[in-house]
């Protein structure tokens, strides 16, 4: 038996994602395209380490090198998503790949380390704390009839209300020539993120998204007529998938675009024989949360990991300060073309 570790060019992607597809601990975020999606569009490095025992892989970790505002470097495995650690065949496997990331972390100088991994042990509802941070997963069947039917009345009928007041939608595979697609889903989020306080991501990290997944994602779109009111991005890995980007235009809440938008993505995932989906991070008993409960979502803890010199630190939860409070004011005041352009000059370097 012959065990060794693997790094960057030495890495195979057709195999890395042969080994993430088969792995029922890997998510979308860990496929390589992730990695190099943000190359494309920020520049930052990938760096991946695989573990293999006799030419097989039995364990991954892909880690972004990423510079903060004031150009400190730093470790984080997976930025802009919620998990991304490594998955691996064993504990101990699991061990090597963190002393690998350990030793080129010193030989490029970086102090600080993120990982973020999560449990996998499903929870029920009562089983979970106001206030923590969770990942919301959801089962599917195999058609959307068994899913529509798996459904409260009560759900079934919102989806209903947003047809009867005349939303339609599409889902599109990803590809290289989804630009339109993409400004449509971009012009969405992108209102949305200022009306939030929030810096939105370059329109290129979406493109570097679509055009580096391929058919491992696609776009879901809801219409007023002619008009994208809502948008959301899927990606996927083997039987999984996971939704990081959603959003409709509040101005046309009343029809219920977000409704008519999760039944497109998650009907689609159901043509696409996707078994598992992650509606992604969410605070227990806060609005987001509740939404994706009434999906019938289970919660998953996550299990994010900080470390300083090797060392493992203490993360405490950190309430919302006022200055950021002022800072989101201000930043919902500004014209949209002014956060469109300042925005992703921000977000590259926030990992979160």
């Amino acid at each position: 038996m012959t065990i060794e570790v693997i790094v960057d060019n030495q890495i195979s992607r057709e195999h890395w994602d042969e080994y993430v597809s088969t792995q029922p601990s890997a998510t979308p975020y860990h496929l390589f395209a992730w990695g190099e999606a943000v190359e494309r569009a920020y520049g930052f490095k990938c760096h991946r380490f695989a573990v293999t025992e006799n030419r097989q892989y039995v364990g991954i970790l892909p880690v972004v090198e990423m510079r903060t505002m004031t150009g400190k470097k730093h470790f984080c495995a997976l930025p802009y998503c919620d998990v991304g650690a490594h998955i691996s065949n064993s504990d101990a496997i699991a061990l090597t790949l963190k002393d690998a990331l350990f030793k080129a972390a010193k030989k490029l100088a970086i102090t600080d380390i993120e990982l973020r991994a999560s449990e996998y042990e499903l929870l029920t509802l009562d089983a979970v704390r106001p206030g923590e941070k969770v990942r919301m997963q959801l089962s599917l069947p195999d058609s959307e009839d068994a899913l529509m039917a798996q459904f409260k009345s009560k759900l079934r009928s919102q989806i209903r209300k947003a047809e009867k007041n005349g939303l339609t939608y599409k889902t599109i595979q990803c590809n290289e020539s989804n630009d339109g697609h993409v400004s449509d889903f971009y012009d969405i989020i992108a209102k949305n993120m200022r009306a939030l306080g929030s810096p939105v991501h370059a329109k290129q990290w979406y493109q570097a998204i679509c055009s580096k997944y391929g058919k491992n994602a696609y776009i879901a779109l809801v219409y007023s007529e002619d008009v994208a009111v809502g948008a959301a991005i899927v990606l996927k890995a083997g039987n999984k998938a996971s939704i990081p980007w959603a959003s409709t235009l509040a101005d046309y809440n009343r029809l219920a675009p977000n409704m008519l938008l999760y039944w497109a993505v998650l009907s689609e995932a159901t043509k696409q024989e996707i078994a598992i989906f992650d509606f992604g991070r969410s605070t227990v008993s806060e609005g987001t949360y509740n939404f994706k409960k009434q999906w019938g979502c289970q919660p998953m803890r996550l299990d994010w990991q900080s470390f300083e010199n090797e060392e493992q630190c203490v993360t405490a939860h950190v309430n919302k300060s006022k200055s950021r409070e002022r800072i989101e004011n201000v930043w919902r005041k500004l014209p949209l073309q002014m956060t469109n352009f300042l925005g992703p000059k921000i977000r590259k370097h926030i990992s979160l």
